[in-house]
């Protein structure tokens, strides 16, 4: 295979800047032309801009000339591979790194190895990777460089490294200001040396052009006019345009197909080709009936590779149709057969997900790898059009040597000195081990092992006890025995007797006993959640109660009177607030909190009919 290609995955945890600094290296590629700081042109979802993060990963290929080493002077093309860094997404993370040769690790000067970061490099290690380590942010006036490479090799121990992956390259950079270099000082100018280390220490491709056809599929796209789009690497043979392929299914079957295009990456896009050799990525339109993990092949020449393995779902929930007196006003998709086949569609190409149908066939159980792999589900279904209610999420346990187990999370925090011990009791109230404790500078590094069951909810509760400084990050360690848990809300809420709109007047009055969440104006309906109570229980309440006038001519003039603010109701907040008797009403222009009974009478009987069966338990 000739040395002018290189397949680089780019792995870090969350925010340390790997969209920006491709944005770098694509515009040092002459790519696409200067960039506005902070473009991020991978993070091409609407959900990845607004939160910062990479949800999906991205495939895009540059052609550099390196100006040092022995490949100065050459074009070389490089397939750089975004991946996410949170480890609710670790199934994307799992799939796309089958396609690398190399892994740029890259570690926040600063903030150091995090959760992901050992989340992520732990696969990375697995399938043989070596890493090339990028000190990124350097520019942050609290930056600890070279601490944080003595951590970097402290982190690569403990995972089990060997001496070659121990003995890795480390580059200093600033993806926002365009810089990476192999020294701090004096610091350097553009990313030459970066381009020299990546074409110098990522080995090129040694998969053999003369073996039978296989390509892995790791990534599914869609188009609209050809259909399924399968993406993957070429680890032997030599895929052709025009010729009929096989496909190596989970079942042991052989499929014979014929694909509509090849294409390859270059730049941001795709172009479509003749030929793609063993060793280089590319997409295959057309191929209607492919799953990730399928191997592509000759028909007449079988040989399938071994599948993606990938991490199992320790979280679930019930999505069902929405039932409340809004049902159908706000949303475009609304029946339980338009839910269903949105589900079945994010199946194929998200498969960390797992759907079953529920209690009833208005419902469906949904697992996914955490809270934030399913809020974003759900945040784009509402995006699109559809309207569900959702349940609590809750656990999954399974039964191991006879035991109940259910997953652990390692858990990283970082609070002020002052805030420590306020955090330290919470996270011991939900089952946490501290396996880890050290200061760094005006701040203390907790890390820890928490029960999944202990973190629903625990992000809302630090940032209160610790006045919004603590970070917090986790990542799954293991599955181990059930451990007791202290995570029922102490509060109750306020719940809604009559329909119709808020009042200010209500409001006022009501403002005294807990928080409110909704606004004077708001449409209101029986059975809705519309506040906090003080107090922990539940409490039912008229917010659309009017001020009684009559006329009898008053002496005094009403006092102006000002509302406290409302609790904004995000989407993952609500999910992570409400209990096992409440429903997240999720639309396309609001999220409501219900109970799961509306009528006030139903609740009575149900609560009666729960102590009557707790009693003959006991």
């Amino acid at each position: 295979m000739p040395l002018q290609l290189r397949n680089v995955a780019i792995i870090a945890h969350v925010d340390h800047g790997k969209t920006t600094l491709v944005d770098t290296m694509l515009s040092h590629s002459g790519t696409v032309a200067d960039l506005d700081s902070g473009a991020c042109l991978l993070d091409s979802n609407p959900l990845e801009r607004e939160r910062g993060i990479t949800i999906l990963s991205k495939n895009c290929g540059i052609e550099v000339v390196p100006k040092q080493g022995r490949f100065a002077g050459q074009r070389i093309r490089v397939n750089l591979i975004d991946t996410p860094g949170h480890a609710d997404f670790g199934g994307e993370v799992e799939r796309v790194l089958r396609m690398a040769d190399g892994a740029l690790l890259l570690v926040d000067a600063a903030e150091g190895p995090m959760p992901q970061t050992r989340h992520v490099l732990a696969k990375a290690l697995e399938l043989g990777l070596k890493p090339l380590v990028v000190v990124n942010k350097c520019d942050r006036p609290d930056a600890r460089a070279d601490a944080v490479v003595n951590e970097v090799f402290d982190l690569l121990v403990d995972l089990g490294a060997d001496e070659q992956a121990l003995d890795f390259p480390v580059i200093y950079a600033s993806g926002r200001q365009g810089w990476a270099g192999r020294t701090l000082d004096p610091k350097p100018e553009g990313i030459d040396d970066l381009i020299s280390e990546i074409c110098e220490r990522v080995p090129p491709p040694s998969d053999d052009p003369n073996g039978p056809l296989q390509m892995l599929v790791t990534t599914l796209d869609a188009s609209e006019y050809t259909g399924r789009i399968a993406i993957g690497r070429v680890f032997s043979g030599v895929l052709r345009s025009g010729t009929a392929l096989g496909i190596c299914r989970a079942d042991g079957s052989v499929m014979k197909v014929r694909p509509i295009r090849i294409l390859s990456f270059r730049g941001l896009g795709r172009v479509p080709v003749e030929v793609v050799e063993a060793g280089d990525l590319c997409a295959i339109e057309g191929l209607t009936t492919i799953d990730i993990g399928d191997t592509i092949c000759e028909p007449d020449r079988p040989v399938p590779l071994p599948r993606v393995r990938i991490d199992e779902p320790t979280l679930h929930m019930v999505f069902r149709i929405n039932d409340s007196p809004f049902a159908g006003k706000e949303g475009k998709y609304v029946t339980s057969r338009q839910l269903g086949d949105r589900l079945r569609r994010e199946l194929e190409t998200n498969v960390a997900l797992r759907v079953s149908p529920g209690e009833s066939t208005e419902e469906f159980h949904v697992s996914g790898r955490g809270l934030l792999h399913l809020g974003v589900l759900l945040e784009t279904m509402r995006r699109e059009g559809y309207e569900l209610a959702v349940g609590k999420p809750e656990v999954i346990e399974r039964e191991i040597d006879g035991e109940r187990c259910e997953p652990f999370e390692r858990l990283s925090l970082d609070v002020s000195n002052d805030a420590t011990g306020p955090a330290m009791e919470l996270i011991g109230s939900r089952g946490a081990e501290i396996l880890k404790m050290e200061p760094r500078g005006e701040r203390m590094h907790l890390e820890a092992e928490i029960p999944a069951r202990g973190l629903i909810g625990l992000r809302t509760r630090l940032l209160n006890a610790t006045a919004g400084e603590a970070v917090l990050h986790h990542s799954f360690s293991a599955w181990k025995p059930i451990r007791s848990v202290t995570k029922r809300r102490p509060n109750g809420v306020m719940v809604a007797t009559d329909p119709g709109s808020a009042t200010t007047y209500a409001l006022l009055q009501l403002s005294e006993r807990g928080v409110m969440f909704v606004r004077p104006g708001d449409p209101i309906y029986a059975g809705q959640v519309v506040g906090e109570n003080s107090r922990d229980n539940d409490m039912t309440v008229n917010v659309t109660k009017a001020k009684a006038f009559s006329n009898v001519r008053e002496t005094s003039k009403d006092a102006t009177v000002v509302l406290k603010q409302p609790r904004d109701v995000t989407l993952e907040a609500a999910l992570e607030y409400i209990e096992s008797d409440e429903l997240v009403e999720i639309t396309p222009s609001a999220v409501r909190i219900r109970k799961r009974l509306l009528s006030e009478n139903e609740r009575k009987r149900a609560d009666r009919a729960e102590k009557s069966r707790a009693a003959a338990m006991s």
